[in-house]
């Protein structure tokens, strides 16, 4: 736990001061076996690169969110439905209808370890899609994007419980 929250405070110190006035924020994400740091950083273009390295999952794709709020009071479970400003159904990142918090899935390799590198145009860290003081949660299972005939599919993306997440702070 202790190195994600050393990388998480050098990746920090490395861009919290832009000149150009781009804010930088970051989580400490925390499971029973599963621990990690991402960061979200606005580009010049208004989206937001996202980058983490996580630790603890078997190999596979997991679903990857952000949820509504930055309430860790009850764990994982406190931390409300995906952040879905708009009112949209659940979806791919790629979609155009989607909820703001649908980031997909990210893939743990055969060391249960995932390392990802994206930039997402929905994101903000500021304004209506501000995702500063929500939470960043990790499923146990693959997000099918809404594309299933599963109940819980154009909701959640079925991906399941809530194995690890962290409150997104502004670094």
């Amino acid at each position: 736990m202790l190195k994600f929250v050393v990388l998480l405070v050098s990746v920090g110190a490395a861009f919290a001061h832009h000149a150009d006035g781009l804010h930088t924020a970051g989580v400490v994400l925390v499971g029973k076996e599963v621990n990690g740091a991402v960061t979200f950083t606005e580009t010049e273009d208004h989206k937001v690169r996202v980058q983490g390295n996580i630790t603890g999952m078997a190999p596979g794709e997991y679903g990857f969110h952000v949820h509504e709020k930055g309430d860790l009071r009850s764990g994982c479970a406190s931390t409300g439905s995906h952040f879905n400003p708009e009112n949209q159904p659940h979806g791919h990142p790629n979609d155009a209808a989607r909820h703001v918090g649908d980031l997909g899935n990210i893939v743990f390799d055969e060391q249960k370890v995932s390392t990802f590198d994206f930039v997402d145009s929905q994101l903000a860290l500021r304004g209506a899609h501000n995702i500063i003081g929500r939470a960043v949660v990790l499923h146990e299972k693959a997000d099918d994007f809404g594309r299933s005939d599963h109940p819980d599919s154009r909701k959640t993306g079925n991906a399941g419980g809530r194995v690890a997440c962290g409150v997104i702070g502004l670094m």
